[in-house]
């Protein structure tokens, strides 16, 4: 078939400098804004999408992935090499080969997006599982959930629950809402759009990147993560002074850190766009247990410094020198096609090659120090095994505010620990805090058929309800939760193994056995040893009273007999004092 080309015409450029081999056309193809230039060698396609894990919600993640996977099923014997990825804000399919593969693989992604193969849904499911189960996290991985909480970009730290309860028809809905002509940008590495190309799909609208949730009530903020990892990420404007900034750092944090202290292997900061609008600085370092201390002191300090705009002309300089390089690239035009369909795909204006040095060769001192106390107010803080406090962080918070008032059921594993449900929400109140989950607010409920539910708040806290660990939860109370949760939010997890059921004879206190806290692994161990003021008091007088009575029977054995009425005395009233603690706390 002939390609249908409209829109623009295909001599539309982007940088008009022959000398850079910058030129990129742009034009549009069955509906669908497509960008070209020439490359050497092998042509390279990819087709974006304006979707991505930060657009579903923690009880569909992983539709976007799925239906990924579903749309390159066909192709994947090929020997053509091809791939997709799922991003924050984007989906992508790419593709190199000669021409008639490329076209091949592009009208195969676009056919089975039409018509998902469905029949492979629970097959691409267990895989997409698996898939989960190998990729090991990474020491940034609880940074979105602590910024963001458990909805939009805070999703990437969460596994794919959706690949559990997802239903054929809501897979086939998201591709026919989300894979649509106007939601997509095409790229090619190519002097011309090659012909027979059939890009057809259902016509739509161009969905913009969500807006951005915030679990942070202050900044900058800290959190204690992993040994040996010290992460900071900070939201910024996007700009070419903001990316300058981000070089400036890491070469700041890699001199004082490896080369001058010898504390690190690496360390660094990576500048990357969240959205249209703001970007994500990232800096890391690495330590040997032992050097933790130094590397935490040593980062900070290098923070403190940018913070208090001490940087250097000739950081600058280094920077830029190292950006301008990439005008250096062979076929630069080709090589600048995927950044140029995103930032188009985003809404964002795309800059010409001449556009871009003019800015780097306008970026200031003056503009990294913005730069920089941007990065700050914003900043959070990733520390191993200690605070940051001294440093002018706050802690985020580990707690709720409040707790929802209901039927308290206390902990059978310990005293001080009640689980409250009650038409709000539930909440978990132990010693140190409270954790709420509001049923209005709940981001997803997993289920499992022994009447265990975990509730994951739209901040990213969580409260898990196992009716063996609590005294009175019974299926009328399960029940109630169940009916109260929005059924949206409601993923059905399969049976587990009898054995994996936790049982309060074992006397275990942990994470995933209290049930409470922010994420995965910010649960609290329930596990303390204080009592109630009051029974402390009389257990304390008590044990004064018999003392004092030994002492005195030594020089006069009739105390004792004189003693015995206001001992029995002492003893009612403390076991009145024991079983009022233990008729509240149950």
């Amino acid at each position: 078939m002939t390609t249908e080309i409209t829109g623009p015409a295909p001599d539309d450029l982007i940088g008009t400098d022959p000398e850079t081999s910058a030129r990129v056309h742009r034009t549009t193809v069955q509906g669908i804004p497509t960008l070209y230039a020439p490359r050497r060698g092998e042509i390279t396609a990819g087709l974006f999408f304006r979707v991505g894990r930060a657009d579903e919600t923690l009880a569909t993640t992983g539709i976007t992935h799925l239906v990924e996977h579903l749309a390159l099923h066909h192709v994947n014997l090929t020997d053509v090499h091809h791939n997709g990825a799922t991003a924050d804000t984007y989906t992508l399919f790419h593709v190199t080969g000669g021409e008639e593969e490329v076209v091949a693989h592009l009208n195969s992604v676009c056919a089975a997006l039409r018509d998902l193969p469905l029949h492979r849904l629970e097959t691409e499911k267990e895989i997409l599982r698996t898939e989960s189960a190998s990729r090991g996290a990474g020491p940034n991985h609880q940074m979105p959930l602590w910024r963001y909480g458990a909805q939009g970009y805070g999703l990437s730290s969460y596994r794919e629950l959706g690949t559990h309860g997802l239903s054929a028809d809501a897979v086939r809905h998201w591709a026919q809402t989300r894979f649509t002509r106007d939601n997509a940008v095409l790229w090619i590495t190519s002097d011309h759009v090659p012909e027979g190309l059939d890009l057809t799909l259902p016509t739509g609208t161009r969905f913009p990147a969500p807006a951005a949730s915030s679990a942070l009530p202050v900044t900058p903020a800290y959190i204690q993560g992993d040994d040996g990892h010290v992460v900071f990420d900070a939201v910024v404007r996007r700009s070419t002074a903001a990316s300058v900034f981000g070089d400036v750092l890491g070469r700041a944090l890699f001199q004082d850190l490896r080369q001058e202290g010898g504390y690190s292997y690496t360390a660094d900061c990576g500048y990357t766009a969240r959205d249209g609008h703001h970007a994500i600085l990232t800096a890391y370092a690495d330590s040997l247990e032992q050097k933790q201390d130094a590397v935490v002191g040593g980062f900070v300090d290098v923070l403190a410094r940018m913070r208090a705009g001490r940087i250097e002309q000739a950081e600058l300089d280094s920077a830029r020198n190292k950006a301008l390089k990439v005008y250096e690239t062979p076929d630069l035009g080709a090589a600048m096609l995927p950044s140029y369909a995103l930032g188009t795909l985003l809404d964002r204006p795309v800059l010409s090659p001449e556009e871009h040095r003019a800015e780097l060769a306008a970026v200031t001192v003056a503009d990294l120090r913005e730069v920089a106390r941007e990065m700050w107010s914003t900043g959070l803080l990733q520390v191993p095994g200690r605070g940051a406090d001294w440093a002018g962080f706050s802690l985020a918070p580990q707690y709720s505010e409040q707790a929802v008032t209901g039927t308290r059921h206390g902990s059978l594993e310990n005293d001080d620990v009640t689980l409250t449900i009650g038409t709000e929400g539930v909440s978990l109140t132990t010693p140190r805090g409270v954790v709420t989950v509001r049923y209005d607010a709940c981001a997803a409920m997993t289920t499992l058929p022994d009447g265990a539910r975990t509730l994951t708040g739209l901040d990213g806290f969580l409260v898990t309800i196992e009716p063996t660990l609590y005294r009175g939860v019974t299926p009328e109370r399960i029940a109630a939760v169940d009916a109260a949760v929005p059924e949206t939010a409601v993923v059905r997890m399969p049976a587990r193994d009898p054995e994996r059921i936790p049982r309060p004879s074992e006397r275990k206190h942990s994470p995933a056995r209290t049930g409470s806290g922010r994420g995965r692994g910010r649960a609290w161990t329930a596990r303390v040893r204080s009592w109630p003021l009051p029974l402390i008091l009389m257990i304390t007088v008590d044990v004064c009273f018999g003392v004092g009575i030994l002492i005195a029977a030594v020089h006069e054995p009739s105390a004792i007999a004189r003693a015995f009425i206001p001992t029995v005395a002492l003893v009612v009233l403390t076991r009145r004092v024991l079983a009022r603690h233990r008729q509240t706390r149950g």
